[in-house]
């Protein structure tokens, strides 16, 4: 079972089931899909969403045949943890500091020591951080003419050090007693290059290992206040970008800001139309809400006017700001149902499709695409009830996620089936018009082709084509005879065994699935031949002696039932 790969609606033996995805790119493909390039401008960890443990009880499926409304909110709130370590282990490879600051920098912030220090020089860089501090507590504890300007130079050299590493001396500006110094130099009143330069001190500090970023403790009601309307756009949002690492390290640092009241000034920091002001807001204010708890979630929707700016920097054309957008739609998505009623009579489907269709950025496309499978988990028929362009959503969809499929990125080939196998687990409508579309041979070619987790992505598509929906509990989904003989026609057969053969408990028990359709639904008997000519009854009997019992009972009926002792008699 890969865990990285939540909640799904699905009915092939029995029953359906929501998966609600918060995640979806494996680890060892997500540094693909987030190229370093794209965040350069970034200041340190930059999203390192280091999330509350997830045990392996929050990523167990549920039993197939678990109904929608046992296990549809449930599980997207208990799914709401996987995103962050995903995006924790990808973006940790690639650490960036504070380069260039917040109000855009003069020629001395940009610096030129942009070639990372070697190993041996970390040493002398620390001697220089111990240095560096001592400088500023000289220049704190000063008196008289020029004092400021002797502030602003010593937490200028600080900040420097810290930015100049890729991996900075933090513990060396820690033990030197760095924190309480910055605290003291982000008082009211101070300069606002003062408050700047000791905001991008803590947002590097905050870079760092976990123990390093609750450091920040004492600084985090200063941070908070300043977010504020009376603070410069500079210093209001160097101090997002620091309370947005502070809230990637974890749940505990992000409900002590929540209690400060962090989020209703992040917020209202993203009602601007544009600027990097709303983007290093935007992000971290997804850090602030991303769960496992629905409350900080609960609390955004909350603020007047917020829905209304999500929506309106989603129609906009810049995309870094609606990527970051993207991602808080996500965590809505995944944890409030109030919040996802409120963006969905907004009308955020079609935005999302017009994203999708029109946008060729990895970054922004992973997020739209996650974001969309929530919303069609929820509620299916929305998307009946919205035209683009003439036509139906789902058509839409459906097309621009046969674009996906094409793409030449592994995450977005799995994040678009994922969302497919979301839509062919809705009505019969939906499942013939992805039947009928250009997606079906691209989904039949990469079940042959593509690694394994795409490959079991795609065969939740290929197996809800096959079904309808089971009205009663216990009873077994209609076979829609036409989907599941085109289907084997066009040579899935062997995809399905392979995953019989995988020692992915879920991925063999979908190919045992799709087997028992075969068997029982192919017309003239033929499907006993199909999985015998595919090896199928081989790969069947290795569950005899499984220790799965599930398994293992699939497996043993169905060799017994179809491939009994009168098997072949006839011939």
């Amino acid at each position: 079972m890969d865990p990285n790969y939540p909640t799904r609606r699905y009915f092939l033996f029995a029953g359906k089931k929501i998966r609600k995805n918060l995640s979806g790119a494996s680890e060892s493909n997500i540094s693909d899909a987030i190229p370093n390039q794209t965040y350069l401008k970034k200041r340190t960890k930059l999203r390192r969403l280091q999330m509350a443990d997830d045990g392996s009880a929050s990523n167990r499926r549920d039993p197939i045949k678990s109904s929608v409304g046992n296990v549809a909110g449930q599980r997207r709130r208990q799914q709401a943890v996987t995103v962050a370590k995903e995006r924790r282990e990808s973006l940790v490879r690639a650490k960036r500091l504070c380069r260039v600051g917040t109000n855009g920098g003069d020629d001395e912030d940009a610096f030129v020591e942009n070639e990372m220090m070697i190993d041996e020089e970390q040493p002398v860089l620390e001697a220089q951080t111990v240095k560096a501090v001592e400088e500023l507590k000289s220049a704190v504890q000063s008196q008289g003419k020029g004092v400021m300007q002797k502030r602003v130079t010593a937490l200028r050299e600080l900040r420097r050090l810290l930015s100049k590493s890729e991996f900075p001396p933090i513990d060396a500006a820690l033990s030197a007693g760095a924190i309480p110094l910055l605290v003291q130099c982000l008082s009211f009143g101070s300069p606002d290059e003062q408050l700047l330069e000791s905001a991008w001190c803590l947002t590097n500090i905050a870079a760092g290992k976990p123990e390093e970023t609750k450091a920040l403790l004492p600084a985090l009601p200063l941070l908070v206040a300043h977010l504020g309307e009376k603070s410069s756009a500079p210093v209001a949002e160097q101090c997002a970008w620091a309370i947005g690492n502070v809230a990637g390290e974890g749940e505990e640092l992000r409900n002590v800001l929540l209690s400060q009241g962090a989020l209703p000034p992040l917020a209202r920091m993203i009602f601007p139309d544009k600027g990097s002001t709303v983007r290093t807001a935007a992000w971290a204010l997804s850090n602030l809400i991303k769960g496992p708890e629905s409350k900080a979630a609960a609390q955004l929707v909350r603020v007047d006017g917020i829905v209304d700016a999500i929506l309106r920097h989603l129609k906009k054309t810049d995309e870094e700001i609606a990527t970051e957008i993207a991602w808080i739609v996500v965590y809505l998505s995944a944890l409030s149902d109030i919040a996802t009623s409120m963006l969905l009579k907004g009308g955020i489907l079609q935005l999302l499709v017009e994203r999708l269709a029109t946008s060729d950025s990895l970054q922004l496309l992973i997020p739209v695409l996650r974001s969309l499978g929530n919303f069609v988990s929820v509620d299916p028929k929305a998307m009946l009830t919205i035209l683009v362009g003439g036509q139906n959503t789902e058509e839409n969809i459906i097309n621009v996620l046969a674009k996906c499929l094409r793409s030449e990125h592994r995450v977005l080939k799995k994040e678009a089936a994922w969302v497919l196998s979301n839509i062919a687990a809705g009505s019969i409508e939906h499942k013939r018009m992805i039947h009928s579309s250009e997606a079906m041979p691209l989904l039949l070619r990469l079940l042959s082709t593509s690694p394994f987790d795409i490959k079991k992505e795609v065969a939740y598509v290929l197996g809800n084509l096959c079904v309808e929906s089971a009205e009663g509990g216990d009873a077994r989904p209609r076979i829609i005879q036409e989907h599941l003989v085109s289907i084997v026609s066009g040579g899935c057969l062997r995809g399905f065994i392979d995953l019989v053969r995988s020692p992915d408990i879920e991925a063999a028990r979908l190919g045992l699935q799709f087997i028992e359709l075969v068997l029982r639904g192919m017309p003239n008997g033929e499907g006993s031949k199909l999985v015998e000519g595919e090896d199928g009854i081989d790969a069947m009997e290795r569950f005899q002696f499984h220790e799965n019992e599930e398994l293992r009972v699939m497996a043993n009926s169905l060799v017994d039932k179809y491939f009994g002792e009168d098997y072949g008699i006839d011939e």
